[in-house]
């Protein structure tokens, strides 16, 4: 199993779930991706979006103000 990261904090919606949809496809059963984002759109819809397909949010938790880590098993 590994770890991959991602960092959207530049990116706007709808971009932002199509990049974490990309980086999760690439992952094998197990495997964790760690989304650094931004509060606000990002924050509420990425962890959402990827429970909907049947990941596994594993946490979520802020790094800095208004930057947040998602963890998200595949």
């Amino acid at each position: 199993m590994t770890t991959n990261h991602l960092d959207i904090t530049r990116d706007h919606c709808p971009m932002t779930f199509v990049k974490v949809k990309i980086a999760l496809d690439k992952l094998h059963p197990g495997d964790t991706l760690r989304v650094l984002l931004t509060a606000g759109e990002p924050l509420e819809n990425i962890p959402r979006s990827a429970a909907e397909q049947g990941y596994t949010i594993l946490s979520v938790s802020e790094k800095s103000p208004g930057v947040h880590l998602v963890e998200i098993q595949k």
